[in-house]
């Protein structure tokens, strides 16, 4: 029986509801929820609650197996995540967060070096060095506030690295959904998005790849 935290439109709650979990699944956005509700709709076992996590009131007859978020443990209050995450799971059974990023592996498109300068320019950088880390390299922040929780400890950590083409347009659907570039001056994302049309379009195929990480942790109730 699991628990799974801001479901969104139930794309990933899927796979898990074929293999025959008991599935509840938590989502605040009505519109999300009822996406989820109706694509999950033919399992009985899973039921689709709106509402936040931190707001939602523990069962009290009943423990899960597993509580598992998607990208979006970030999102939960980071005072109260973890205890109702304890609270949520009977001893020794398992919290399961993944979260997935941009990834720079040996080899990256150097397109990416090319966009940053841009950014740069129109002073929209977040001033690290370039380039970033090797995924390999990069430290699991998950792991350390499992830890530093005092209700779970840490018992596997997994990543996992893969490779999306996209053209121009398709690239920038991506992050025409991130809230920086939400927020940033239309005359600057328009420069922006100018600048990504015009080196794609120099290349043969017109695409780039981006190469995405994503870290699974995997903490055991104390």
């Amino acid at each position: 029986m699991a628990s799974w935290p801001a479901c969104g439109p139930g794309k990933a709650t899927l796979p898990l509801a074929r293999r025959g979990f008991r599935i509840t699944a938590i989502e605040l956005g009505g519109a999300l929820a009822a996406e989820a509700q109706h694509r999950l709709a033919d399992f009985t076992g899973v039921s689709v609650i709106t509402s936040s996590f931190e707001d939602r009131t523990p069962p009290t007859d009943a423990l899960f197996d597993l509580v598992y978020a998607a990208t979006a443990w970030k999102w939960v209050a980071p005072d109260v995540k973890y205890t109702r995450a304890a609270a949520l799971l009977a001893r020794s059974c398992h919290l399961a967060v993944w979260d997935a990023g941009h990834a720079f592996p040996t080899g990256f498109d150097p397109f990416f070096t090319e966009i940053q300068q841009v950014y740069d320019e129109i002073g929209e950088g977040d001033g690290s060095s370039w380039p970033p880390p090797l995924p390999e390299d990069q430290p699991d922040p998950t792991a350390t506030e499992f830890e530093a929780s005092g209700h779970f400890a840490v018992v596997a950590t997994r990543r996992y690295v893969w490779a999306r083409h996209y053209s121009a347009d398709e690239y920038i659907a991506l992050p025409d959904t991130f809230s920086g570039h939400i927020a940033m001056e239309p005359a600057k994302r328009e420069h922006l998005y100018r600048e990504i049309r015009r080196r794609l379009a120099v290349r043969q195929d017109g695409r780039l790849t981006r190469h995405w990480s994503a870290v699974l942790t995997i903490g055991r109730r104390l």
